[in-house]
């Protein structure tokens, strides 16, 4: 399997980094009462240090306000996961327990700030592009068996023959969602600056030992930017 940056997406972000953590062996079934109570202390690190106000400005999220604006969706109405998750925080709604894997996945979102997607690795077909729509693409949201179609130009995770993820970092895909029967998973870790990629590999690695110890999973890690925009995904 391939993963590529393409060219219309590297024009738009130029400095863009993507980590990629592909997960095998996972055993993603059952609770864990461990990854909750790290969702409750970074949930209430949040409410201590984030106001509604302020949020937009904020050096992590700002950025993604500004490439989202220039793909033509509105960073008031669209929102990148990171602030999604946040105004959900402040607004005094907890993060939903999905899996194991989804938990971790949130958790990391909120302790670096960085956007992230977890995907069933053998729920995709062929290989995967981050790449900018053309507007016909077969795109079914989570939670949802109704198809859609994103809108021409915005930024779209997809596989040979659906969308995973609409406007980036946005809503994610029913057909390509983790589940307690995943054994394959893909992260996708979305580093814009001032995100270094020093950081972006201690997420990466964070990723790699969460899943070690609440999964099980054996695990290689990749980056993807300008000077190598095209990897191939290799357990």
């Amino acid at each position: 399997m391939r993963f590529t940056i393409d060219g219309s997406v590297l024009s738009l972000v130029p400095k863009l980094k993507i980590g990629i953590v592909l997960l095998t062996d996972v055993n993603n079934k059952g609770k864990s009462t461990k990854i909750h109570h790290l969702l409750e202390e970074i949930s209430e690190l949040i409410k201590l240090n984030f106001s509604p106000a302020e949020l937009a400005e904020h050096p992590m999220i700002s950025p993604w306000r500004t490439v989202y604006y220039h793909f033509g969706s509105k960073p008031t109405k669209y929102k990148c996961s990171v602030e999604a998750m946040i105004r959900r925080i402040l607004r005094g709604h907890p993060i939903p327990r999905k899996n194991k894997l989804v938990d971790i996945c949130n958790y990391l979102i909120l302790k670096h700030l960085i956007p992230m997607g977890c995907y069933d690795l053998d729920k995709i077909k062929g290989n995967i592009t981050l790449t900018t729509a053309k507007g016909n693409e077969r795109f079914i949201p989570i939670h949802t068996a109704a198809a859609e179609t994103p809108e021409p130009g915005e930024v779209i995770y997809r596989d040979d023959e659906k969308v995973l993820c609409r406007k980036w970092n946005w809503r994610d895909s029913n057909e390509t969602a983790v589940t307690e029967q995943t054994k394959r998973a893909v992260f996708f870790i979305d580093a814009l600056p001032p995100v270094k990629e020093e950081k972006l590999k201690t997420v990466c690695k964070d990723l790699r030992e969460l899943a070690a110890l609440f999964c099980k999973a054996k695990s290689k890690i990749f980056i993807a930017d300008k000077t190598k925009p095209e990897i191939f995904l290799k357990p």
